[in-house]
């Protein structure tokens, strides 16, 4: 049976930090004493928390700094995971905080251009970047919060000091970790999404407009900058929500144009390319085009970062002269993949799932084609001979009338 979900929303108009997002849980209800006592189970010394109640263009939340010694030593990412792996923090907790700091450390580690053993976090920035990606993994635990949405992140132009020197905005690390995510220009000279904010939104957001939801709560994280055209605040907002069956992915691309003077067989070929350079699927549709010529309308999903490449390739192999592209949510099933044993050799099948309620199957068309070439039997028989063999070997309920 389908039950609500608590989902944290994020509405980032304001950007995203580590110590912003736990100033938000903090005023999400998250006790402060709770807080502590799990940080406490870190071997980790030498720092405070102070958290005030500030404002930020009239409206109030929680504002929450590590107050640390100062220090010139480095923390490598390894040692960091091993004292998280030993740590007293229940196993949940360890484990997400585990990601976090790995997803930051590869990183910064094909930023840099050095193996992931090499990554050393300044002193001073090991100490925030472990109590607030730590602090983050205890309050989503404590809070109950099952789903994490985000609208899309407001990135920066300008330069940062650091230890490094100066480096442009967003940070290179912060660009790495949003890598397939979908940003706008925040028209802003400040650094508003920092590499901790975005691995916590990398590894466990789903990118999103606001969703149908009952609100509980709403609360301020707030952000050390004092800004002209916007309050510096991460407002999250606590709900339930119906799970509708379907699993959000990340946001894909629309690609689109019009062709009416390029042959079938060119527009075989051209789909041909785009599917082996990564489109995620293409297809023609016919219609009805200026001066009563037929012509056809080329669709294509692709991951964002793919767009232009495969429009550089529409372009280059057929008569369109432009492509219209626009960033889309998709939607999808969710889906598992067998490999399953039949007397003509093996074929994947792929499953498909409406939350955790099985819908159907179907047999992969190349892993099918190939048997039925090697035992010399109809296409349509060795389909039907997988299908049923993967009902029979994976204990699935009985196929209906109709799959």
């Amino acid at each position: 049976m389908n039950t609500s979900m608590r989902t944290l929303y994020l509405d980032t108009f304001s950007g995203i930090s580590g110590d912003m997002f736990l100033g938000l849980l903090l005023d999400l209800g998250l006790p402060l004493s709770q807080l502590e006592k799990e940080l406490a189970k870190l071997p980790l010394t030498g720092y405070q928390l102070s958290l005030s109640r500030e404002q930020r263009h009239g409206i109030e939340g929680c504002h929450l700094q590590v107050v640390h010694e100062e220090s010139h030593h480095h923390r490598s990412w390894s040692s960091i995971d091993k004292m998280l792996a030993g740590s007293g923090l229940a196993a949940p907790i360890s484990s997400l905080t585990r990601k976090f700091f790995r997803r930051l450390a590869e990183a910064e580690s094909k930023v840099h251009g050095i193996d992931i053993d090499q990554v050393r976090f300044h002193e001073v920035g090991a100490v925030d970047a472990i109590v607030d990606l730590t602090g983050a993994a205890i309050g989503l635990q404590l809070l109950g919060i099952e789903k994490l949405l985000c609208a899309p992140l407001p990135l920066s132009r300008g330069m940062s000091r650091c230890a490094h020197g100066a480096l442009p905005l967003p940070a290179p690390a912060t660009l790495e970790l949003l890598q397939g995510l979908p940003i706008v220009d925040s028209n802003c000279d400040k650094e508003l999404v920092t590499p901790t904010g975005a691995t916590i939104v990398a590894e466990l957001a789903e990118f999103s407009p606001l969703p149908a939801m009952t609100i509980e709560r709403s609360g301020y994280g707030v952000g050390g900058w004092q800004l002209e055209d916007r309050p510096n605040l991460l407002r999250g907002i606590i709900g339930t929500t119906a799970p509708s069956g379907v699993e959000q992915t990340d946001q894909v691309q629309l690609l689109e144009t019009h062709i009416d003077d390029s042959t079938p067989e060119q527009l075989g070929y051209l789909l041909d390319l785009l599917l082996a350079a990564g489109s995620l699927d293409v297809g023609y549709s016919p219609l009805q085009m200026k001066k009563n010529r037929p012509g056809v309308c080329l669709t294509l999903v692709c991951r964002p970062q793919q767009a232009a490449e495969l429009a550089a390739i529409i372009m280059r192999q057929s008569s369109a002269i432009g492509v219209r592209s626009s960033p889309c949510q998709r939607y999808k099933l969710a889906r598992r993949t067998a490999t399953i044993a039949t007397d003509n050799g093996s074929a994947r099948v792929k499953l498909l799932y409406e939350g955790e309620q099985f819908l159907r199957l179907s047999a992969e068309y190349e892993d099918c084609c190939t048997l039925a070439k090697a035992s010399g039997r109809p296409l349509q028989q060795i389909f039907r001979q997988v299908e049923n063999a993967a009902y029979q070997q994976l204990n699935l309920p009985p196929r209906n009338d109709h799959d």
